[in-house]
């Protein structure tokens, strides 16, 4: 069974249409959770979903179906792509950032922001799959930068983002030079009001800043 759900701030719809719902299965034994931040990887990885002999929840972002920069040709040809392998979606030996979902294209405009004026070399690493997580790519962009920045849109309390550093403070503490961060929307109900919701929102600018931090420590 799969079960596709759409998430996600940005579009104004309120707290309950707007909210982030990962952490409510991530705890549930034998589930496994899907959250694509690309048409491509929608497609091939609802095909896996559904071959899959487990059941999967399915959350696609409402902000990535009405962005124009993202639309794409997807190959006519059968293609999968599997759960639990991680996307390097951009290449960088200073900071590593892992995330997900809309916040991958939010990460990836701040590493290139952050490139062109401070020239920090940033990677980012797209979890495409929460569970089961790709544990192995996590590890290796850690070693490769010795710094981790988790960017969720969820919550900050309870969010993916401890879980993360907990498994990296386990696997590959002696390769870190700095604290593990997060930057992830904070501990409300998602606002309906605009101002409110940009602010709830984890923003460029506190990705930016969270990365000077790390590049500086």
């Amino acid at each position: 069974m799969v079960i596709r759900g759409p998430v996600g701030g940005g579009n104004r719809a309120g707290p309950f249409h707007s909210q982030n719902v990962e952490m409510a299965f991530f705890h549930t034994p034998g589930l496994k959770i899907v959250y694509p931040s690309s048409a491509r990887d929608a497609k091939g990885l609802l095909k896996s979903a559904i071959r899959d002999e487990d059941p999967v929840i399915f959350e696609e972002h409402k902000g990535l179906y009405r962005a124009p920069a993202l639309r794409e040709v997807l190959p006519a040809e059968d293609f999968t792509i599997p759960l639990g392998k991680a996307r390097i979606v951009r290449e960088g030996s200073d900071v590593t950032i892992v995330t997900y979902g809309m916040m991958v294209h939010r990460s990836y405009e701040a590493a290139e922001q952050l490139e062109a004026a401070d020239g920090l070399s940033v990677e980012v690493l797209d979890l495409r799959t929460l569970l089961p997580m790709d544990d192995a790519a996590i590890m290796e962009s850690v070693k490769k930068t010795g710094r981790l920045l988790v960017v969720h849109e969820d919550t900050r309390t309870g969010g993916i983002a401890g879980e993360i550093a907990m498994r990296v403070n386990e696997q590959a503490f002696e390769w870190l030079d700095a604290p593990i961060l997060r930057v992830t929307a904070i501990d409300a109900p998602v606002p309906y009001a605009a101002s409110l919701e940009d602010y709830f929102l984890p923003s460029g600018e506190d990705i930016e800043k969270a990365v000077r931090y790390l590049a500086a420590y």
